[in-house]
């Protein structure tokens, strides 16, 4: 298999967390939320990690438990394509990348090895991780035609009274052919409700290329669950225990 690496973004305060800290550096069992997102991209087969850090980075530095992933610093926060953009030198030419985020500590390796087993049998340049939700609001929907190929994604605050009717939503996870996402890094405009960079427009250039774009959609959205304040966090910590648990009850078989 070509060489896989991934791009962590960690560089959000996450001020609805209520608490001066960096969100990716809270804790569930004694571990940052970073620290189980990079341990998902390890077990998935990622030879090299980068972390996009920027609120209070040296913080997120000296409390992850993994030493041996480098960082890039994002002064500016202007969305996931430009947090994507400052860790260009990192990705180099070759095999894919993972897009992933710190503050996703349910992300599995299982689940990230079948997103990039269906990238590669599928032929896919970009392959976005999706899931089915009941209450989509506030996501970015994937647009998919009447056969199911895969169209657009769109953030809610863009999207149409049509569009906002998928239930189909947009992890923000993504695996790229790596050489197709540098070129396309550096087409993307801040043509949004937000001025800001987004990766998904990524998708888009990609398309237009005559690449082929697809998502691969998770039953249960579980593993795609972000952490944005204190509530969700307790709400982890007990999905991170019941995994725990379960894994300690297969290992006494």
């Amino acid at each position: 298999m070509s060489q896989l690496k991934a791009v962590i973004l960690a560089a959000g305060k996450g001020t609805r967390m209520k608490s001066d800290l960096p969100k990716v550096v809270h804790t569930i069992e004694g571990k940052c939320l970073v620290d189980y997102a990079i341990e998902a991209a390890e077990g998935a087969g990622a030879g090299e990690i980068c972390l996009v850090v920027g609120y209070k980075y040296e913080i997120v530095r000296e409390s992850i438990s993994h030493k041996d992933v480098k960082f890039v610093l994002q002064e500016q926060q202007l969305g996931t394509g430009h947090a994507v953009r400052c860790a260009k030198e990192f990705l180099g030419e070759e095999g894919q990348t993972l897009i992933l985020f710190g503050d996703t500590p349910l992300i599995t390796a299982e689940t990230l090895k079948k997103l990039r087993e269906h990238h590669i049998a599928s032929g896919n340049t970009v392959t976005v991780l999706s899931a089915m939700v009941e209450d989509p609001t506030g996501y970015g929907r994937i647009i998919r035609d009447a056969d199911g190929n895969f169209v657009k994604s769109v953030e809610h605050k863009d999207a149409t009274e049509a569009e906002l009717a998928s239930h189909e939503i947009n992890s923000g996870m993504y695996i790229f052919d790596t050489k197709e996402l540098r070129e396309a890094l550096d087409l993307i405009l801040p043509n949004n409700a937000q001025g800001e960079y987004y990766l998904p427009d990524t998708l888009t250039i990609i398309k237009e290329k005559g690449l082929k774009v697809d998502a691969y959609a998770l039953d249960d959205p579980e593993d795609i669950t972000g952490v944005n304040d204190q509530e969700q966090l307790a709400a982890a910590a007990v999905v991170i225990r019941r995994r725990i648990a379960g894994n300690k009850a297969k290992n006494r078989r």
